[in-house]
C-alpha cells in the first residue's frame, strides 16, 4: 500500500494479499501500528522516490490509493513512475485518486485531482491499462479508479 499513512486501507489479508504498507513518514507508520496491534500489515516508512532496491517489480499487486496526486507537481512524474516500478511481472496496480477535467485549473493546494492524462501516465515502464473508469463516488466528487497490468 503506497503511503499508507494511518494504515485506515492497508489490510489486503481478508483479500488473500500479504501486504506492506509504506509511508515516508516515521510517525505515520508508528501510529498505523498503534492504531491496528494484530494487524498482519508490515508497516514500513519508506521513500516513494528511494525505496528498498528489492521492491523493484517486487509486487503482485500496488494500491496506489490518493497518495500521488497530494504530492507537488514538480515530483508527480517521477512519483508516478516509482509506483509503476513496484510492480511484479503478472502484477495488477491499482489507482484510485480524485479527479478533474483536462480544462478544469488545479486547485491552489493539495491534493491536486488528476486528469485523464495523469491516470494514463501510469500505462508507462511495461504496464498496461486495463480499465479506466471515471465515475463521481456518493459525495458527488469525481474519481478515478484504474487497473494496469505488467505481462508476465
Amino acid at each position: 500500500m503506497v503511503g499508507c499513512g494511518y494504515g485506515r486501507d492497508a489490510d489486503l489479508a481478508p483479500l488473500g494479499y500479504r501486504t506492506i504498507g509504506f509511508d515516508i513518514s516515521p510517525t505515520a507508520v508508528e501510529t498505523a501500528r498503534q492504531r491496528h496491534p494484530g494487524s498482519p500489515v508490515d508497516y514500513r516508512s519508506a521513500d516513494l522516490l528511494d525505496p528498498p532496491p528489492a521492491w523493484r517489480h517486487g509486487f503482485d499487486l500496488v494500491v496506489e490509493s490518493m497518495t500521488v496526486q497530494a504530492l507537488p507537481p514538480e515530483i508527480r512524474a517521477a512519483a508516478i513512475r516509482a509506483v509503476g516500478d513496484l510492480v511484479a511481472p503478472d502484477g495488477t496496480l491499482l489507482v484510485i485518486a480524485a479527479g478533474r477535467a483536462e480544462d478544469e485549473d488545479p486547485p491552489a493546494g493539495p491534493p491536486w485531482p488528476f486528469t485523464r492524462a495523469e491516470v494514463d501516465a501510469f500505462a508507462a515502464g511495461g504496464l498496461t491499462a486495463v480499465r479506466v473508469e471515471d465515475f463521481e463516488d456518493p459525495a458527488g466528487v469525481r474519481r478515478w479508479r484504474a487497473e494496469f497490468h505488467r505481462p508476465a
